[in-house]
């Protein structure tokens, strides 16, 4: 790579600007072993633990919306940019992907990144979905095949990798996950995306069980006071 810089952050929210080439990538074949058989283990108990939650939230998204299918699959960019299909509760009506291009001027992220925070196309069963983070829990089918895994950066869109630079895509060096660092951010739509692919960078240098058990712990947390929505 070249000795182009970017930006890191030491704790989470300070950051200073460091050249690319001090990135280092350590693959830590023992933790990546211990990380997966976690994954396997947690993700099986949670999809049994929790299979009457997924009934009743299918049954009052097609009670909310009889057109569409409670499932939405989407496509997004794993390890190595390796595409696979998400899974996630649907939480928008089903022209959701036609309405994106007229909201485009409302987009309150910079970067290759669309969110907003009252979006029109969410409906009113998604509003609880997502406050509650509910509409993430298929995602568990996602970590027992292992595209994804508890802990790592959140997958990205195709259209969004497209526009990466060579340090954004370093965020694609490790498996994508349910939770990150930015994820338990208090306001994490303030976050900047270069803060954002910051905190990613950061996880991946210091990724250990510790801290992994650490972000699920602080994740549960915003969950249940609603932080970070």
């Amino acid at each position: 790579m070249s000795g182009e810089e970017y930006t890191v952050i030491n704790d989470e929210n300070v950051s200073e600007n460091i050249d690319v080439d001090d990135f280092k990538f350590v693959k830590k074949p023992v933790y990546s072993f211990f990380k997966r058989l976690f994954d396997i283990i947690a993700s099986s108990l949670a999809i049994i633990l929790l299979s009457p939650i997924f009934v009743v939230v299918i049954i009052a998204i097609l009670c909310d919306d009889k057109k569409g299918h409670p499932i939405f699959v989407q496509t997004r960019c794993g390890k190595d940019g390796k595409e696979f299909k998400l899974y996630k509760f649907r939480t928008m009506c089903i022209d959701a992907e036609k309405q994106l291009e007229s909201l485009q001027n409302q987009n309150e992220m910079d970067g290759p990144v669309f969110k907003i925070k009252d979006d029109p196309r969410i409906t009113r069963t998604g509003k609880f979905l997502r406050a509650t983070n509910i509409d993430e829990l298929p995602q568990l089918v996602n970590i027992l095949k292992g595209d994804m895994s508890f802990v790592g950066p959140r997958p990205a869109l195709p259209n969004e990798v497209a526009q990466y630079n060579e340090v954004h895509k370093l965020r694609l060096k490790v498996i994508p996950g349910l939770t990150c660092y930015w994820q338990v951010q208090k306001d994490r739509n303030s976050v900047s995306f270069e803060d954002w692919m910051a905190l990613d960078r950061k996880y991946i240098q210091d990724r250990s069980l510790w801290l992994d058990l650490k972000l699920i712990f602080k994740t549960a947390i915003a969950v249940f006071k609603r932080e970070g929505c």
